[in-house]
């Protein structure tokens, strides 16, 4: 049967989940209409909210008219409707309610693109949670975190002040050209001549800015994951004496990603002296056709100064739109990559099928079980029945495929289907949870969150109160956690920073000891233990195991003396399997093994 290919099961580029190279504008739509049912959900405020701009435009644009009366009623008093000082008063009371209308058509608007925020934040953790070993292992922590942050701030900017200015304008400019043209319509079209101009020319430059915006947005992100290497692997770097390297290394990124932000910005600086010079001439025109109208007597002075009054509530709409089309494109490059993560979907899920499994009664079986990555094959038809409360040792040479064997065995990966069965029944056809419930799992590096030891040994549990003391008890860690001043509420620090690495694989034991598990996956997990409190943790460990189905993987042959049988690799193929007696009598590789290690025990 074929190996599986991690990697072809996602397009993992340099950061791991990167989205597709120049997008054009069917990408860009497809990308933005990830947000219409979150913006469907919040119609009812989107539709106050666009019901409130459309009062306090109304309002805006009654001011210039009373302005119109104004002047009229100061030219002609005694045909005036409204006297001036009405006409006044008018206008203060029209600012006052323009003044309340617009505050909360923004309030609606922007709180729900901070709800859009926070449903978006909540669908990418979950999708997180839901992808697989193979799609994190080409992906950059800095990177994800930098989709977390920036990236949805930039799509809350879009949804927000972004969606709020568009229907301003929308509504402010059909409203004053239709206030504009009941004055004068061949005016009018003079006015706005330059506006479509000015139009192209910023749409032009737009799908520059795009992909402008989407290189820096890559960039952050390669910086946001340089950081976070940098200062998770601090130790190491000064200990190398790499900090000037760093250094150099932060410098170069930040170099590309402010060179990318400065061509946007002077892209986004040739678009508001376009904006200007449009106004600018609109008003020009308005100055010298209206004004001739007005000595010609075509129009009255009131008429002018009102045309006058909604040409300048243009000006800001106009100079905006800019920045509207700049927060579109940020919105879109950015929404390509959210949905890079959003659309990603897990090597391995929950078959159509798939049953739940309550035990292990009849054992585990590799059929033919064979696996690689992209750079090859690395296991190669392992076959063979470990039957039910039997404790097999794995060993052999780096690289060998140790490792991989036990995260293939709870579906950390992906494998083919008809290779590995529990009590008859192939893994891809029993549900994740049922199978994980099943397995203590302790990983070949121990990782602790940033809380105290009984919340990190409780980790696997729902009641986090739970009796933790036993389970560290057969971990051999109870001594430990006796000397800390806090005991089991000693804080780990970040990834357990204040334990020693033998500490770190105790505690990651006797997390995978307390749920009590039916099968249980030990990776290298004394490698870091000193020889006297490997024996005692093996003690406890004999008591644990009872029938309990066993797999160690350990360079170190002595973790393996109550195994019942233990299985040899090398190449990815079993070589040798028996009793450690058995494989002594053989005299092969096991045996080599045994001799270099009882050598290495003496020199030392």
């Amino acid at each position: 049967m074929a190996p599986v290919r991690v990697a072809a099961f996602f397009r993992i580029g340099p950061t791991g989940c990167e989205p597709r190279p120049n997008p054009g504008k069917a990408t860009t739509i497809k990308d933005l209409s990830r947000l219409i049912p979150h913006i469907r959900s919040l119609g009812r405020r989107y539709t106050g909210g666009a019901l409130l701009l459309l009062a306090t435009n109304a309002l805006a644009l009654l001011i210039p008219w009373y302005m119109k009366l104004a002047v009229e009623a100061l030219q002609r008093p005694a045909s005036a409707r409204l006297s001036a000082t009405t006409c006044a008063l008018l206008i203060v009371a029209l600012a006052v309610a323009h003044c309340v209308t617009r505050i909360y058509s923004r309030t609606l608007i922007l709180n729900a693109a901070r709800i859009i925020e926070y449903r978006i934040r909540e669908e990418l953790f979950q999708r997180l949670l839901l992808l697989d070993l193979p799609f994190f292992s080409g992906s950059r922590t800095g990177d994800i975190i930098s989709r977390f942050a920036n990236d949805l701030t930039n799509v809350r900017m879009l949804t927000g002040f972004g969606a709020m200015s568009a229907m301003n304008t929308l509504i402010l400019y059909g409203a004053a050209v239709t206030m504009m043209w009941r004055i004068h319509p061949w005016l009018t079209l003079c006015a706005v001549v330059p506006f479509p101009l000015m139009v192209l020319l910023v749409k032009k430059v737009s799908q520059h800015m795009f992909r402008r915006s989407l290189a820096a947005q890559e960039e952050l992100a390669r910086l946001s994951s340089l950081a976070e290497e940098s200062i998770s692997a601090i130790r190491l770097v000064k200990s190398y004496c790499r900090e000037e390297h760093f250094q150099a290394l932060f410098q170069e990124i930040a170099g590309r990603y402010l060179e990318h932000n400065l061509v946007m910005g002077r892209l986004r600086g040739l678009i508001i002296p376009v904006m200007a010079v449009a106004t600018g001439a609109g008003t020009l025109i308005v100055l010298f056709l209206g004004g001739r109208l007005v000595i010609a007597g075509t129009i009255t002075l009131g008429d002018f100064v009102a045309f006058s009054g909604y040409l300048t509530m243009l000006v800001w709409p106009t100079a905006i739109m800019g920045w509207i089309l700049t927060m579109m494109q940020r919105g879109a490059s950015s929404m390509s990559r959210l949905n890079a993560i959003l659309t990603a979907e897990p090597a391995v899920a929950d078959a159509a099928d798939a049953v739940s499994q309550e035990g292990v009664r009849q054992g585990i079986e590799l059929r033919g079980l064979t696996f690689g990555y992209d750079n090859g094959k690395l296991l190669d038809d392992i076959s063979c029945h470990i039957a039910a409360g039997e404790r097999i040792g794995i060993t052999g040479e780096v690289g060998c495929g140790k490792s991989s064997l036990l995260r293939l065995i709870p579906r950390l990966l992906p494998v083919d289907d008809g290779m590995i069965l529990i009590d008859g029944k192939d893994i891809n056809h029993i549900t994740l949870a049922s199978l994980r419930s099943l397995i203590g799992y302790v990983p070949q590096e121990a990782f602790l969150f940033s809380r105290s030891i009984r919340e990190n040994i409780a980790y696997g549990v729902e009641d986090q109160w739970v009796d933790v003391s036993n389970a560290a008890r057969r971990a051999g860690f109870t001594d430990d956690v006796n000397s800390f001043r806090d005991g089991l509420e000693t804080l780990v620090g970040e990834k357990g920073v204040s334990l020693s690495g033998g500490q770190k694989q105790r505690l990651s034991i006797a997390r995978a000891l307390l749920p009590g598990p039916r099968i249980l996956l030990l990776d290298d997990p004394l490698s870091a233990v000193d020889a006297g409190r490997e024996e005692e943790v093996l003690n406890e460990l004999r008591g644990f195991y009872g029938d309990r189905t066993v797999l160690i993987v350990s360079h170190r042959l002595s973790v393996f003396r109550d195994c019942h049988r233990i299985l040899v690799l090398k190449d990815g193929r079993i070589a040798e399997q028996g009793s450690p007696a058995e494989l002594l009598a053989l005299d092969g590789l096991y045996a080599g093994m045994q001799r270099m290690q009882r050598l290495r025990d003496e020199l030392l």
